[in-house]
C-alpha cells in the first residue's frame, strides 16, 4: 500500500484530503507537530508528500530542501499563492508538482496517481496486486485488507502471488505445485490441498472469506 504524507497548516483541509485519499486505499498520515517534520519522514517512510508552502516556524520550501536531503520522494507542493515566481521556486527547489487552493479532490487524486505510476511503475520499491480490496504486497509478504494487516509464509505467499496474477483465470493444480516447492521431486498431491485449505483459514482472521475458489478437476482461481 502506498503511503502518503500531508503536511498542511488547515486541518479542515489536511482531514479531507486523508478521507479521499483513504477511499483509494492510501495509507496516509497529516502532520500535526511541525516542528518535527522530518521526524515523522523518517519514520512513515512515505511513496508520496503533499506539501503547503505557508507553515509554522518553517515554510515548505524549508521541508522541502530538507526532504531532498534524504529522499527522492515525489513531493507535490499545495498552496493559495498561484503566482508564478512561487510555482518557479517550487520546482526549482525539489518539487514534483504544484496544484492551488482551492482544488477539487478529483484532481488532486488524479495527479497523485499519475506521479505515483511515473515514479513507482518500473520499480520494486513498492508493488501490490489488489483485488476486491484485498492487496498483496509484494516487498513484504503481506496481506491488507482494510484495516487489517496478514504476514504471510513463503508458501502462502506464492499462492496468493500466483493466483492475483491470473486473477478471473483458473490455475492448475500442476502450475501451483511446480511454483511453490520448484522441484523436478514427486510432490504430494495433497500437500498442496493442506497448504491452501491452511491460506483460507489464515485469510478468515482478516475478514477475507471465499477468496480462493476451487474449480473441481481444474484447480484455484480468485474472482
Amino acid at each position: 500500500m502506498y503511503k502518503i504524507m500531508i503536511v498542511e497548516d488547515d486541518m479542515v483541509i489536511a482531514k479531507a484530503i486523508t478521507k479521499h485519499l483513504i477511499k483509494w486505499n492510501y495509507e496516509v498520515r497529516y502532520i500535526k507537530d511541525f516542528r518535527n517534520i522530518i521526524k515523522e519522514f523518517i519514520e512513515f517512510n512515505p511513496q508520496l508528500v503533499l506539501l503547503d508552502i505557508s507553515l509554522p516556524f518553517y515554510n515548505g520550501y524549508h521541508w522541502c530542501s530538507e526532504i531532498r536531503k534524504l529522499s527522492k520522494v515525489p513531493i507535490i507542493f499545495i498552496s493559495s499563492t498561484s503566482d508564478n515566481m512561487n510555482m518557479v521556486m517550487a520546482m526549482d527547489i525539489g518539487g514534483d508538482d504544484f496544484i492551488v487552493k482551492p482544488f477539487d479532490l478529483s484532481v488532486l487524486i488524479a495527479k497523485i496517481n499519475a506521479l505515483m505510476r511515473r515514479t513507482y511503475s518500473f520499480q520494486r520499491q513498492v508493488e501490490f496486486l489488489e483485488h476486491s480490496g484485498v492487496i498483496l504486497n509484494l516487498n513484504n509478504t503481506s496481506v491488507t485488507y482494510k484495516d487489517k494487516k496478514l504476514e504471510l509464509t513463503k508458501n502462502d505467499f506464492k499462492i496468493m502471488q500466483v493466483l492475483m496474477e491470473n486473477q478471473g483465470g483458473v490455475v492448475s493444480r500442476n502450475l501451483l505445485i511446480s511454483r511453490l516447492w520448484e522441484s523436478d521431486n514427486f510432490i504430494d498431491d495433497n500437500t498442496l490441498t493442506v497448504n491452501i485449505t491452511r491460506l483460507r483459514k489464515k485469510l478468515e482472521t482478516i475478514n477475507v472469506y471465499d477468496f480462493i475458489k476451487t474449480k473441481k478437476g481444474l484447480g484455484y482461481v480468485v474472482e
